[in-house]
């Protein structure tokens, strides 16, 4: 049902072999905001609205509405990941169908580019049959005890508080938060907060650390 606004979009476009034009690709950027609207006055407008957000990424670069990591739920969290994995499974006009594998490593980039969330992903490759790795990709490149750090420093905590908190040196704390804000590019706490919610990572599931230093 959540590719139901797809009938809003000529068949000329989707049975296209070769690059589309900048008009053709808009129009396919509107059709999960089809669906909403087809759902809108019936008893399934609340799945309308979830089913619209399928494209959406946490960075905020998906569409239809750009919506970043903290206006996304859960549930579409879980169907962004499952409409690619099923999406880069199919074949296409303009290209074949990749493997399991080719989809699963597909999806565990767009985690580390932090379009996609990673609990979200774990999920659908679980259901699909596939090994989850124990430990997952962050966005940026950040490690477990990063990702600890800067939830931490989204919350307001100082370099001591969060030294405290931790059981680490505040020099080390320190470090964290310097390699951190390199890492994603950003020199103070409100833009490293942003960063956090935008990627999901001040959601409770999301602050276990898979390493430490």
């Amino acid at each position: 049902m959540h590719d139901v606004g797809q009938l809003g979009v000529p068949n000329s476009i989707w049975d296209r072999r070769g690059p589309l034009t900048a008009s053709e690709e808009e129009r396919v950027r509107l059709h999960p905001y089809f669906v909403d609207r087809m759902l809108a006055s019936c008893a399934l407008e609340p799945v309308g609205k979830l089913a619209a957000e399928h494209h959406e990424r946490l960075d905020g670069s998906g569409y239809p509405r750009g919506m970043t990591g903290d206006a996304l739920s859960l549930p579409s969290r879980i169907l962004a990941a499952a409409d690619v994995y099923q999406t880069k499974g199919e074949p296409r006009p303009h290209r074949p169908a990749a493997t399991a594998d080719e989809v699963a490593s597909h999806l565990r980039n767009e985690v580390r580019a932090g379009r996609l969330d990673g609990d979200a992903v774990d999920a659908v490759l679980r259901g699909a049959g596939h090994r989850v790795r124990r430990k997952r990709g962050w966005p940026a490149g950040l490690t477990g005890r990063e990702v600890e750090v800067l939830r931490l420093v989204a919350q307001g905590l100082s370099h001591r508080q969060i030294a405290e908190r931790l059981v680490i040196s505040r020099k080390t704390a320190s470090n964290h938060v310097e390699r951190i804000y390199a890492k994603i590019g950003v020199n103070n706490r409100a833009m490293a907060s942003l960063f956090a919610m935008r990627h999901g990572l001040m959601l409770a599931h999301n602050t276990e650390a898979d390493d430490s230093t």
